[in-house]
């Protein structure tokens, strides 16, 4: 992945947006609910940079390709909200407004309750399924019909609340197989943005 410079002149072209959902702060980063801060930060570390603030101050962001140096490949920008999840789509719609990026290039990395831990999938649109992050993005966007990347994480065991599940650190089993979920998810939106769907599907819809 090559690194772009910041403030780079380059006129808007074939963007994409991929956006990693969680809660910002320290507090929440081993959750389960914030595998999509994981995956864009693993990107992130691909690309050689670290994440900045954004100019809009809800956001931070880091901006590159999908490619060695010589390679075209689409511009990418990855971004982490500084907003709480329930409140990440106005932060992601600022986002794209500035970079001028329609929704079908906007790709949402989140947990996803209904697959099970160490699955993924990747599709386009669809319902909200009761994830915050989700709702908050079709909200602002007017629209669902943005990619997803969903790295199931599986449903509370007995009778334990879904938010205290998903709002709670990885077990000591998972946390040791959670760094190769993550990579392959990131080959995954390597996959999508260079690749399109269909073939992405076929190699990593588990």
């Amino acid at each position: 992945m090559r690194l772009l410079g910041r403030g780079s002149s380059e006129p808007p072209g074939d963007v994409w947006l991929v956006v990693g959902l969680g809660n910002p702060g320290p507090s929440y980063a081993g959750h389960r609910h914030n595998v999509g801060y994981l995956v864009v930060a693993e990107l992130a570390g691909r690309m050689g940079s670290g994440f900045r603030a954004h100019k809009s101050g809800r956001a931070e962001v880091v901006e590159g390709r999908l490619a060695p140096p010589g390679v075209e490949a689409p511009r990418v920008v990855l971004a982490r909200a500084r907003t709480y999840m329930n409140e990440s789509g106005g932060a992601v719609k600022q986002l794209a407004t500035f970079y001028k990026v329609p929704p079908e290039r906007i790709v949402a990395v989140h947990d996803e309750l209904d697959l099970p831990f160490d699955t993924m999938r990747v599709k386009l649109g669809g319902g909200d399924n009761g994830h915050n992050g989700l709702k908050s993005l079709r909200s602002a966007l007017g629209t669902g019909d943005f990619y997803r990347v969903r790295l199931g994480i599986g449903r509370p065991p007995g009778r334990q609340d879904v938010a205290d599940f998903v709002l709670s650190d990885y077990a000591a089993s998972e946390r040791k197989a959670l760094p190769l979920q993550v990579a392959v998810a990131a080959d995954a939106v390597e996959s999508l943005v260079t690749d399109g769907l269909e073939r992405t599907q076929g190699r990593f819809n588990s």
